[in-house]
């Protein structure tokens, strides 16, 4: 009898890093945070993303930055771990289109794979529909990359409707656009990222449960039904996994984060698990 095969290789598609000599992470405040106030590096994240059987990984921009999108782009250059790259630059910056064929010049650069700004800090609900912001997201499409999506629940009409209006875009919905898992709500949340994931060039990223969870006493059974409502929506074709280390460390470990993604989804056929875990990622970032 052959020895059994090994897990197929994981595709960590959302993962951080920041060196607070370099920066400032001025979203990191107040005791409960704490355990996030010091450097985290791709040397940290290597061993524990290999021990979880992960071959490849999305690094993501954490602040509103300029300077952190060469930096991580030099980052993925030097490694063979991290496979994408999603940066930030102004999306309404008129020069848009320029500054982003200047990223993909720099070292790393064929590494960008998408652009993030973080909506959930914009106080105006429709922020993703300003014609300045409009412009600017097409001019990432136009590039060949995709958009994160990193909104509060409230904002999801509006990523709906702009999604609807750019279908050469692909969006990218991070963290389940933050369900309210730790007070067991559903809706209306549930209703609007129906609606989001109504649109074919959307998908959803399998990440940030734990941290929207109780961080002391989350289950993978209670995370269970907000996975469904995002897979029965979008399909394991549009869905990927991701850690959100070191954030989910709040909560969980690598290791944990990875299993309970694995329970979560212990209904699906094995090429559904493909491509939740790796398929999806590889295809829509282009890895």
């Amino acid at each position: 009898m052959p020895p059994p095969s090994a897990p197929p290789a994981v595709v960590d598609a959302h993962h951080h890093i920041w060196d607070l000599s370099v920066r400032d992470q001025d979203w990191i405040t107040g005791p409960a945070m704490a355990p996030l106030r010091r450097d985290f590096t791709l040397g940290d994240l290597e061993p524990e993303a290999r021990a979880a059987g992960v071959a490849a990984t999305v690094l993501v921009q954490t602040v509103g930055v300029a300077e952190e999108t060469p930096e991580f782009l030099a980052e993925a250059a030097g490694s063979d771990l991290v496979a994408g790259v999603v940066g930030w630059t102004d999306l309404t910056a008129p020069g848009i289109a320029d500054t982003l064929a200047a990223l993909r010049a720099l070292p790393g650069g064929e590494k960008l794979v998408g652009i993030r700004h973080q909506v959930q800090g914009e106080p105006d609900p429709e922020w993703l529909l300003r014609p300045e912001v409009r412009r600017g997201l097409a001019a990432v499409a136009a590039a060949g990359l995709a958009y994160d999506l990193v909104v509060l629940p409230l904002q999801l009409p509006a990523a709906a409707r702009v999604a609807r209006l750019l279908p050469e875009l692909t969006f990218v919905l991070d963290h389940l656009g933050k369900p309210p898992i730790a007070a067991g709500g559903m809706e209306p949340w549930a209703w609007h990222v129906r609606a989001l994931a109504a649109r074919p060039n959307t998908v959803c990223k399998l990440s940030g449960m734990v941290t929207e969870a109780a961080w002391d006493s989350w289950t993978a059974n209670g995370l269970r039904p907000y996975a469904d409502t995002v897979l029965d929506a979008f399909g394991p074709d549009r869905l990927m996994f991701g850690s959100d280390w070191p954030v989910c460390r709040l909560a969980a470990t690598y290791g944990e984060v990875l299993d309970a993604a694995r329970t979560v989804t212990d209904a699906l056929s094995q090429a559904e698990r493909a491509a939740v875990f790796a398929g999806t990622a590889r295809r829509v970032y282009a890895l």
